[in-house]
């Protein structure tokens, strides 16, 4: 027993010492790593490698478009009248041309347009369509410095980059650029194109946040590859919206272009009636209709052109219009949307309420002579 307990003691009086060792070192290596750098007793050396960072954004994107953009001013028996932004879409011929918004040209009887290298010359209005708001002008293809790259608004996605080119409150910011992402495709919105002209008018637009002024209108909406993939056009103005404007889809403007080059107009189907909104309770009034409906929404009917398609049709007075080919029309500016959608001599299914029931009527299409 007293053996063991000799072996034992001279055992603990090795290891205790080589403990001791280990936990002085560890702490030695604390201090010297984690304390001592701290209170600037101890140097360490670090390698340090300088970065720099170069982000060139969309730029490369802006100089493929920028010398496309033009500044346009419509005029009037020879005085300027108002002004927006277009671009150069194509070349045919020894003729350019230039796309922009009808509201920029309308009721101008001329206009001019300005280049990036400032030289500006007279243009050509070639036609304009106020309800899908595109205009066309042309100049001679030695005037203009480039020509824009054509993109796909059907193939962008939600949060692409995309930019606008414009002109923005006056002509001290020409050619400004503008950033953001698409905020929206399809979408449907009804609005005015003028003070002057308060009729309401739908269209389907791409919806984005980048910065849409007044002056910005018929310019180019691009992706980052510097292609356009709209025409801007309005934006909604309150104190409470921020970041919410509009750019027509690029193969919409391109089909109104082209019937524009070819006949100089649009030729539009004739419906034969006028109506107004359900909701336009005191117009309906003087109007002499009274309406027992639960609806909430739809187009009254309030007069039909003898012989009109509408007439052939079975539509009367009074009939509240609800749907067009499974499409539900809320207003007046949408069912001429609806309608525009098709050409003269389609057939389209017109549904109905007649004093509380529901009907369906097949109505073709002929050529409007004057606005339905």
């Amino acid at each position: 027993m007293t053996k063991e307990t000799k072996e034992e003691k001279k055992k603990k009086s090795i290891i205790v010492p080589i403990i001791v060792f280990f936990l002085g070192a560890a702490c030695m290596y604390l201090l010297i790593y984690y304390v001592l750098p701290e209170t600037g007793n101890t140097v360490i050396n670090k390698s340090e490698k300088e970065v720099t960072v170069t982000d060139k954004g969309i730029a490369d994107a802006v100089d493929k478009l920028y010398d496309a953009v033009v500044v346009v001013t419509a005029t009037k028996n020879d005085e300027d009248t108002s002004g927006g932004t277009g671009f150069v879409y194509k070349v045919d011929g020894n003729k350019a041309y230039i796309l922009t918004n009808f509201h920029v040209i309308n009721g101008a009887t001329g206009a001019k347009v300005k280049f990036t290298n400032n030289e500006e010359v007279e243009a050509t209005i070639v036609g304009g369509d106020k309800d899908s708001d595109t205009a066309v002008l042309s100049v001679n293809k030695n005037s203009i410095i480039s020509v824009a790259d054509i993109g796909s608004s059907e193939k962008a996605r939600l949060g692409d980059t995309v930019f606008a080119i414009g002109s923005p409150i006056s002509t001290t910011y020409n050619w400004t650029v503008t950033r953001g992402i698409l905020s929206g495709k399809d979408r449907m919105v009804e609005a005015a194109l003028s003070q002057e002209d308060t009729t309401s008018y739908a269209f389907k637009v791409l919806q984005t946040d980048a910065s849409i002024n007044s002056g910005n209108s018929g310019g180019p909406l691009a992706n980052s590859n510097g292609e356009v993939i709209g025409i801007t056009n309005m934006k909604l103005v309150s104190d409470s919206i921020e970041g919410i404007g509009f750019a027509i889809p690029i193969e919409d403007a391109l089909i109104i272009a082209d019937d524009l080059i070819k006949d100089g107009k649009i030729e539009r189907p004739l419906l034969g009636v006028s109506m107004l909104d359900l909701e336009n309770k005191y117009n309906l009034y003087q109007q002499g209709i009274t309406l027992n409906t639960e609806l909430k929404e739809g187009v009254v009917v309030v007069e039909v052109q003898n012989g009109s398609p509408a007439d052939k049709g079975g539509l009367k007075r009074g009939d509240i219009i609800v749907a067009v080919d499974d499409d539900s029309v809320g207003s007046v500016a949408y069912l001429r949307y609806m309608l525009y959608k098709h050409k003269v001599g389609d057939t389209i299914t017109v549904k109905f309420e007649r004093q509380g029931k529901m009907d369906t009527a097949k109505i073709k299409l002929t050529v409007a002579n004057k606005e339905s």
